[in-house]
């Protein structure tokens, strides 16, 4: 027994005809007697009594119609939903990322790719980046976006994407140096400067900037990340050397007010954003398709604050 003859043989039941039953199937009608009687011999039992034209169901008949209408709906059913999913229309999906990204930027970019219509599940979650790392290596999401981590991943179990950028400088609106289009670190020589906790790999090539231009780093706040640092920026407590996606942020979402301008580094001071994904958790079409998108919508939104951005890793 297979589908191909129980759906002859529904059809034939609701006609009680060959000939009307292949019309509605665009078959043959012996095509159709064939599906029949190779249904029949499969089951050993007869399921039709010719009688003229007509074709007049046993009892045992109506057990089967039953039975297979349930077994073709849910076929239909699943044949959809395999369709829905080839297009990424349906599934389930989890993410994890960092805070900073986590406020806005992910969640505007989600609300925008996924379609109201589509039945889709979404778990976003907000870590750290080493929690997003771990949450990858142990195959418990469909992909992360973090910073960059020094040192090596096991690669057996966490695929790494690198995208490499630039800071910019985040000023107190009325401060001198928002007047400057550019501004160097020898300009916030001795400035009290923000930045994040001391033992964040940011600190360090901040430090080692200053150091290179012989300027010394005066840090005065700090904050885990880099958004709520914005407020002490805007009151005039620091100034600050950021990541392009925090000025973004700030930028659309305004969480300073217009307390803070950006303007970009006369040196390069590099940072580094990581998509992380599980090796032994292949993508669905769905993660694929929001994966991509992401990587799309970051050099997009970098572009607009410091130029193309470059994306390496494996």
């Amino acid at each position: 027994m297979n589908i191909s003859q129980l759906i002859a043989f529904r059809e034939v039941m609701k006609s009680a005809s060959l000939s009307q039953a292949a019309r509605n199937l665009n078959r043959t009608q012996p095509a159709v007697s064939l599906a029949i009687k190779a249904l029949e011999e499969s089951l050993g039992i007869e399921l039709f009594r010719r009688e003229g034209r007509q074709m007049v169901p046993v009892p045992e008949a109506h057990y089967l119609f039953d039975e297979s209408e349930e077994i073709i709906s849910r076929l239909n059913r699943l044949n959809g939903t395999m369709k829905r999913l080839s297009k990424a229309e349906v599934g389930q999906l989890t993410l994890a990322t960092m805070p900073g990204p986590a406020t806005y930027l992910m969640p505007n970019f989600l609300s925008r790719v996924i379609a109201p219509d589509h039945d889709i599940t979404l778990s976003l979650l907000t870590r750290t980046t080493p929690q997003i790392r771990q949450l990858a290596g142990s195959q418990s999401i469909d992909f992360g976006f973090g910073d960059h981590l020094p040192g090596d991943a096991n690669a057996q179990i966490v695929r790494e994407e690198i995208i490499e950028t630039r800071c910019l400088c985040a000023i107190p609106t009325r401060h001198r140096l928002a007047e400057q289009s550019v501004v160097s670190i020898a300009d916030l020589d001795s400035e009290p400067m923000g930045g994040l906790t001391r033992d964040h790999p940011h600190n360090h090539s901040v430090q080692a900037a200053f150091g290179q231009a012989g300027a010394r780093f005066r840090l005065e706040v700090q904050c885990q990340f880099f958004l709520p640092l914005m407020h002490f920026i805007a009151a005039g407590r620091c100034c600050a050397i950021v990541d392009p996606l925090s000025a973004v942020s700030e930028q659309l979402v305004g969480i300073a007010g217009d307390g803070v301008t950006f303007r970009p580094m006369a040196e390069t001071v590099p940072y580094a954003y990581t998509l992380y994904t599980p090796v032994h958790r292949p993508l669905s079409r769905l993660a694929e398709r929001v994966k991509s998108g992401w990587r799309e919508e970051l050099a997009r939104l970098l572009e607009t604050v410091e130029g193309p951005a470059a994306v390496s890793g494996g």
